[in-house]
């Protein structure tokens, strides 16, 4: 049996559509299935909380949505031993980027009937999950200006959830200010002057598709940083193109680190964003989860 969650309005309405799809496809396959709609991430966590404590034999539980949708699901997945199945449907879908989930939804369904579960690690900071990134500074804006904006939706209708993003950096450009910022890796602490942004990932990219930490493996036990430092304005407008290719890490003002664990210190108080949701702000702390979900995957990828 398989279960399925629900986000209706996940991509302005994407998720329905895609629901449909996966609806039509399990009936013609004749497999035996149960779901749920979310209305809220809370009701979402404690339906999936329950439904895992009833009932052992969940094969895999398929997750229609985007992100955000995946991130409150976290809790209860975590160390449950079932599968999560990724059907893209938001915005961003870095999970499904992550994991090499494909957006067609028929191959998506292959992947959670016929694809391989593979070991990932999470992010865990002040008890909770994330599973693609934290986002700490500038980056972390963006997306919080992103999501409240209306450019969102209208890309999102047009399938151009990584356009928002750019969008959303011409829009934060004008206010944001960088700040000291101080980063401790496995022990080793690094001091920078201005700071932008401080990337935490599990997932080579986040923001839509932006390859921040090209890379980042989800199952090497290990978070990859990446921070960007001491230029101008100018200089961080240039370094997003190069984002889309992962060629930022050649950059002088680009620090790339890798450990178990890390402190984030910033003079200014900066909000931290996992796999795209409001999670905490600075100081704060996270350390790798190694193993701590299982994910379907395509069984030639190695995650």
């Amino acid at each position: 049996m398989y279960l399925f969650i629900v986000n209706q309005n996940s991509g302005n309405g994407g998720g329905n559509r895609v629901w449909k799809e996966i609806q039509e496809m399990l009936h013609h396959r004749s497999v035996p299935y149960d779901y749920i709609y979310t209305r809220n991430a809370e009701e979402a966590h404690s339906y999936l909380k329950e439904q895992l404590a009833l009932k052992t034999d969940w094969r895999a539980v398929g997750v229609v949505g985007g992100d955000g949708t995946i991130h409150s699901l976290l809790p209860a997945m975590r160390d449950s031993g079932v599968p999560l199945a990724v059907f893209p449907a938001g915005s961003g879908n870095d999970t499904a980027r992550g994991f090499q989930i494909p957006r067609k939804t028929a191959a998506a369904l292959d992947i959670m009937l016929e694809g391989m579960p593979r070991s990932a690690d999470l992010i865990s900071i002040s008890g909770g999950s994330t599973l693609t990134a934290l986002a700490v500074g500038f980056d972390a804006e963006v997306a919080h200006n992103v999501n409240n904006s209306r450019y969102k939706k209208v890309c999102n209708w047009f399938g151009l959830g990584r356009l928002a993003y750019i969008i959303g950096v011409f829009h934060t450009l004008l206010t944001f200010r960088p700040a000291p910022l101080t980063v401790d890796c496995d022990g080793t602490e690094h001091t920078y002057e201005s700071a932008w942004l401080a990337a935490v990932n599990n997932v080579t990219s986040y923001g839509g598709g932006l390859t921040i930490c090209p890379d980042a493996k989800t199952d090497d036990g290990l978070l990859d940083i990446c921070i960007v430092h001491d230029c101008s304005r100018l200089k961080l407008l240039l370094l997003f193109p190069t984002l889309l290719f992962g060629k930022h890490t050649r950059l002088p003002f680009v620090t790339m680190l890798r450990g178990s664990n890390v402190t984030i210190h910033s003079s200014l108080p900066r909000m931290a964003l996992g796999d795209g949701e409001h999670i905490a702000s600075t100081p704060l702390t996270a350390s790798a989860d190694p193993g701590a979900l299982r994910v379907m995957c395509p069984d030639s990828v190695a995650v």
